[in-house]
C-alpha cells in the first residue's frame, strides 16, 4: 500500500524509537515507560484501519519524531552512529523477512495469541508501561523468528544490564516493533534512499507533527 509522507515519517519515527529504547535500555538498565508501552502496543495494532492508530498518534513516537529533528540534521556522536546502526539493521531484516513468507505468518500467528493471551491479564496491567508478561511473550516470539535471521542485531551495552533477563526480554521486544515499524514504514513507501537524499524533509516533517 502507498501511503503519505506523513505516515511515512510517523512509521519511520517508529522505528528511531525503538533503536532508541534498545540503546538506552542496554546502556541504561531503564527507558521512558511511555515511549516503550507505544512501541510494543504497535506490535499488536496489526490490522489497525491507519497509521495513526498504530502508534496512538504523534504522541506515541514522540521520542522518535524527536530523534528525526535532530539526528538528521545534527553533527554525529558515537552513540549516535550506534543508534543508526541498529536503524539500518532493523530495515535490513525487515527485507530478509519479506523472503520468508512462512515466518511473517508465525510472527503474525504469534502476535494474534500473545494479544489473545493478554485479555485475560488486562485487570492487572501496569499504570505505566508495557505489562512484563506481554513483553516477555513478545520477546521468545523474537527469538523464535526474526533472531534466526541475517544480519544478526548485536546489541551493544553494559553486561549487568544485558544479562539481566527482564532488560533482555525489553531489548528483544523493542527490536521487534522496530521491525514492524520498518515492515510499515516500507509498505507505505518508505526507502533505505531516503534516509541519505531526504533527510531534512523528514526532520521538517518531524518537527511539524511536534509543533
Amino acid at each position: 500500500m502507498a501511503g503519505s509522507f506523513h505516515d511515512q515519517v510517523l512509521a519511520l519515527a517508529g522505528i528511531f524509537q525503538s533503536a532508541c529504547i534498545v540503546q538506552q535500555c542496554a546502556r541504561e538498565g531503564q527507558t521512558d515507560n511511555a515511549a516503550l508501552s507505544a512501541s510494543i502496543q504497535s506490535i499488536l495494532a496489526l490490522d489497525a484501519p491507519d497509521v495513526e492508530t498504530v502508534y496512538g498518534g504523534a504522541r506515541g513516537v514522540h521520542l522518535g519524531l524527536e530523534l528525526l529533528t535532530t539526528k538528521l540534521t545534527g553533527k554525529t556522536k558515537s552513540s549516535d552512529m550506534e543508534m543508526a546502526r541498529y536503524v539500518v539493521a532493523m530495515v535490513q531484516l525487515e527485507g530478509s523477512l519479506r523472503r520468508h513468507p512462512q515466518m511473517l505468518e508465525d510472527i503474525r500467528q504469534g502476535i494474534d495469541t500473545a494479544r489473545t493471551q493478554m485479555k485475560f491479564f488486562e485487570h492487572d496491567a501496569p499504570a505505566e508501561g508495557a505489562h512484563p508478561l506481554l513483553i516477555e511473550k513478545l520477546a521468545q516470539l523474537y527469538s523464535q523468528t526474526i533472531s534466526t535471521l541475517t544480519p544478526r542485531i548485536m546489541v551493544s551495552g553494559e553486561h549487568g544490564h544485558l544479562a539481566s533477563p527482564v532488560i533482555a526480554a525489553r531489548v528483544r521486544a523493542t527490536l521487534l516493533a522496530g521491525i514492524r515499524s520498518a515492515v510499515l514504514w516500507r509498505q507505505l513507501g518508505g526507502r533505505r534512499w531516503q534516509l541519505l537524499f531526504a533527510r531534512g524533509k523528514i526532520a521538517r516533517a518531524a518537527a511539524e507533527m511536534l509543533a
